[in-house]
């Protein structure tokens, strides 16, 4: 296209932004119309994309950072044919594919964004697959807005990016002044992002986002910069070309008060086509065959750490399958995934102490098919939160691993001790969570999360624990196990997982020396849960106790409840759980004091019997 043919291209997708958003009453057209012009020439002239072939191996992506700005992307979608008039007036609207903030539901949006920041992080994951596992000419490119810039997750994935010489990625940065109440930091200021990124290590071109002419230029200065990645960073205003909004405040997320006047002075209706260049020809990388998987062995009695099983199983998982991959937050000498980084370096990643982009990297390379396990410790995977719900959002299939839960740890105190976690990813929508106890179980339950759908959780402790399952048996999602009673003269049930397995067995020879015998449930699957099994033991004994090395709010004891919500019979129901604030001590000092040992378990059971059969 001529330069005046990119100028009307770019007035077409504010028009059809304003139209869209006119049709379904809300929306952010302001947002959309100052980075047309950005968006017309990355269209027409650099994006390599087939819309008929979206898992084209060589397509270069597009990750819209600033989700809000759906308008555009969606006038973007009709310009190349894509969609059609008639969808694009269902956006907003339920049913439609054309939803407020992008989502993988179309095929050409790879993850989903909307909450600010997240973009960048996960284009760096792309793009690190490209580099290091496809080894294919692709580019990323990441429409972002100024103010997310603010967030500090973008700015780990800049200094990440800057650090792996990711030249395959190129950031557009849409200055366009205004965020959503006012003026943003720094306004206009080019110079400010400049600095930034410039010390980082970036390569830092400033234009005037309007003029198609040197936004052209920029792209293409983009593409043949090597060992940099580039930031563009385009001077823009918000609603541009039409006066009523053009740079004025109160106009964010509102679609226009006269639709058809501000279409009239953007010139009326376009109903241009972009012919999107397409990719060139590329074989997809094919992973290493799939081999036959050797998990590791443990004899019953040997006494290892699940984080440990877990180092190993994964080693071989990865020696099995060439499309998994690790990375870790520079504790991999603490969650074991070194033993992985040693056997396969060429599929290990190093994301250092940036918790947001471990996991903005884990999706971005899922949606180049690879298997992403990423790990660090638990109570560190709260920072990454944000990151995580917006994972089931993007429907990404990821493995989340955190080690050194709970109390057990011991002497390093709360700060870091994963407490929150089990809550965490319980709510995360379509997830699972599994806590085992010994290290044949993890190794079983590693396998098994490579091939289940949306966020996995394995959560993992830092002692040595007996091992008491065969390496043989089966660990299926949403069982249990129960380890002991089972018969008639059960007087109560256990239920616990991970390290307050042990101490719910050792409760049990207690119990069992006094008379008591009871049921242990070890319930490895904390979502989903094995309502079946609980059902059987509340209506056998009448009585659960829940005991986990966790906050009482959200874990364990919240999973057992809610398998009675739906009307089945409950039983009389206690738990256990850590309710004060830990300190240093060793770890069966710290079991002790949170009341979660096997002393506190016998005791909390003998005075749940008592009270049962009291008069």
């Amino acid at each position: 296209m001529h330069h005046e043919e990119l100028a009307s291209l770019g007035r077409q997708l504010r028009v059809d932004a304003i139209r869209a958003s006119d049709a379904a009453g809300s929306g952010h057209p302001t947002s959309s119309m100052s980075a047309a012009d950005l968006a017309a020439v990355l269209l027409a002239h650099h994006l390599r994309y087939d819309f008929d072939r979206p898992d084209h191996p060589g397509n270069d992506r597009f990750v819209l950072s600033k989700g809000h700005a759906t308008p555009l992307l969606y006038a973007m979608y009709r310009a190349a044919g894509a969609i059609d008039d008639d969808e694009l007036a269902t956006y907003r609207t339920l049913g439609s594919r054309l939803e407020g903030h992008p989502t993988p539901r179309l095929p050409w949006v790879d993850v989903a964004t909307g909450s600010l920041g997240q973009g960048l992080p996960v284009a760096v994951g792309m793009a690190l697959a490209g580099k290091r596992l496809d080894r294919l000419p692709y580019r990323i490119y990441v429409l972002s807005g100024d103010s997310e810039l603010a967030e500090g997750s973008v700015w780990e994935a800049v200094e990440h990016a800057a650090y792996n010489h990711l030249d395959n990625l190129t950031l557009i940065v849409d200055v366009n002044r205004l965020g959503q109440r006012g003026p943003t930091r720094h306004e206009h200021d080019l110079d400010a992002y400049g600095r930034r990124l410039h010390a980082f290590g970036w390569h830092v071109i400033e234009v005037d986002g309007h003029d198609v002419e040197a936004v052209d230029r920029a792209y293409a200065e983009a593409r043949s910069t090597i060992r940099q990645p580039t930031a563009i960073l385009a001077a823009t205003r918000k609603g541009r070309g039409v006066t009523a909004v053009e740079d004025r405040e109160g106009f964010h997320g509102k679609p226009l008060k006269d639709a058809d006047a501000a279409i009239a002075e953007l010139g009326g209706r376009r109903f241009g086509h972009v012919d999107v260049q397409r990719p060139p020809d590329v074989a997809a990388s094919q992973p290493a065959p799939n081999g036959a998987l050797e998990l590791p062995r443990y004899d019953i009695g040997d006494t290892v750490a699940t984080r440990t099983a877990y180092g190993h199983a994964l080693e071989a998982l990865g020696s099995a399958r060439g499309d998994v991959v690790a990375l870790d937050a520079e504790v991999s000498d603490s969650t074991r995934t070194e033993f992985f980084a040693k056997a396969h370096p060429d599929r290990y990643f190093e994301c250092y102490i940036a918790e947001q982009q471990l996991v903005a990297a884990a999706v971005g390379m899922q949606t180049r098919g690879y298997v992403p396990y990423a790990s660090t410790f638990a109570a560190f995977l709260t920072r990454a939160h944000d990151f995580i719900r917006m994972a089931a959002v993007s429907r990404a299939g990821i493995n989340l691993i955190g080690s050194h839960a709970g109390v057990s740890i011991g002497q390093d105190g709360p700060s870091q001790m994963g407490l929150e976690d089990l809550a965490m990813l319980r709510t995360v929508h379509g997830s699972t969570v599994l806590y085992p106890c010994d290290a044949n179980q993890t190794a079983r339950l590693v396998a098994t999360m490579a091939d289940l759908p949306g966020v996995r959780y394995l959560r993992t402790s830092r002692g040595d624990t007996p091992v008491i399952y065969g390496p043989d048996e089966d660990f299926p999602v949403g069982g249990s196990k129960v380890l002991r009673g089972g018969g008639d003269d059960d007087r109560a049930t256990v239920v616990a997982a991970g390290v307050t397995v042990h101490e719910a067995l050792k409760a049990a020879d207690l119990l069992a020396e006094g008379g008591v015998p009871i049921r242990v449930i070890d319930l490895y699957s904390v979502k989903p849960v094995d309502t079946d099994t609980l059902a059987d033991a509340a209506a056998a004994t009448g009585c659960l106790l829940t005991v986990e090395d966790h906050h009482p709010e959200g874990g364990l004891g919240d999973a057992v409840a809610a398998a009675f919500a739906d009307g089945r019979p409950a039983p009389r129901l206690v738990r256990l759980g850590v309710g004060n604030m830990p300190t240093s001590a060793a770890p069966e000092e710290q079991l002790h004091a949170s009341g979660i040992d096997a002393e506190s378990i016998a005791a909390a059971v003998k005075l749940l019997v008592e009270s049962a059969v009291a008069p």
